[in-house]
């Protein structure tokens, strides 16, 4: 069964792959409530839609701030991967459009809150839970990961940029994996030094060229984060953080 389902998911990612769905949507169709975060080159607003009443998250692209940080190709990529992408525990692209000065990108809001936030992360749980028992908690989500990488690295896609802050927890209390600004589609080996310091695969640093098992690197970082409160590597400046994590192969 699980054969036969990735194999369908394989055919329905390759169709919208190849010809990615167009939308006719535009901004005047969205009551932009708040601003829920902001980044280098963006922010991500609560929005309404006026027509269907339904609430969703907007990120907004500055056109001019992605080309001048170069990340053209890590956004347009982004985009193009969650149009083809569907999962349970990916976050949905619903609509993708522009104008003159920004690129949209209008996900399902994650309404799940807590003490620290409107819009949970998994930081924020390991945050609330650190003091109690938290092992059961941290099953529960690297489970769902795992099906997750297991169906993201069928479609020859690798995420490279797992960690708490990334993974947002619906009002069901499951894991929606979203920021797709660093995955990539690769058969073979990829040589790009991206992600975040604490969670990059010893491959990475070393320049050495890797593959999909780095996501399940980062995953042994995260699950150690979940039941610790903090990384297995850490230091004030990445390049101690490199150094440690090199370090790390001559005990495994």
């Amino acid at each position: 069964l699980v054969k036969e389902f990735l194999a369908k998911a394989k055919e329905d990612f390759l169709r919208k792959w190849e010809c990615p769905p167009q939308s006719t949507t535009c901004l005047d169709d969205f009551e932009r409530l708040k601003t829920l975060g902001t980044g280098s080159f963006g922010r991500v607003m609560l929005v309404k839609h006026k027509g269907t009443e339904q609430y969703f998250a907007m990120k907004i692209l500055d056109k001019q701030k992605v080309v001048k940080l170069k990340q053209i190709e890590h956004t347009l990529n982004e985009k193009r991967i969650l149009q083809a992408v569907s999962f349970p525990f990916l976050v949905k692209l619903e609509y993708a459009f522009k104008d003159n000065s920004n690129l949209y990108m209008v996900m399902e809001y994650c309404l799940w809150k807590t003490q620290v936030s409107c819009c949970a992360t998994l930081s924020d749980v390991i945050f609330i839970y650190c003091r109690f028992h938290i092992e059961p908690h941290a099953r529960f989500y690297a489970a769902q990961i795992v099906l997750t990488f297991e169906y993201l690295h069928s479609l020859d896609l690798i995420y490279r940029d797992l960690k708490p802050e990334n993974l947002l927890i619906d009002h069901h209390g499951y894991i929606q994996v979203t920021d797709f600004g660093f995955a990539k589609r690769v058969k073979g080996r990829t040589w790009t030094l991206c992600g975040t310091p604490e969670y990059l695969a010893p491959e990475i640093i070393l320049s050495k060229g890797y593959n999909k098992a780095v996501d399940w690197w980062a995953l042994g970082v995260l699950i150690y984060e979940m039941a610790a409160g903090y990384p297995p590597f850490f230091a004030d400046q990445p390049i101690q953080i490199y150094e440690k994590i090199v370090l790390s192969v001559n005990f495994l």
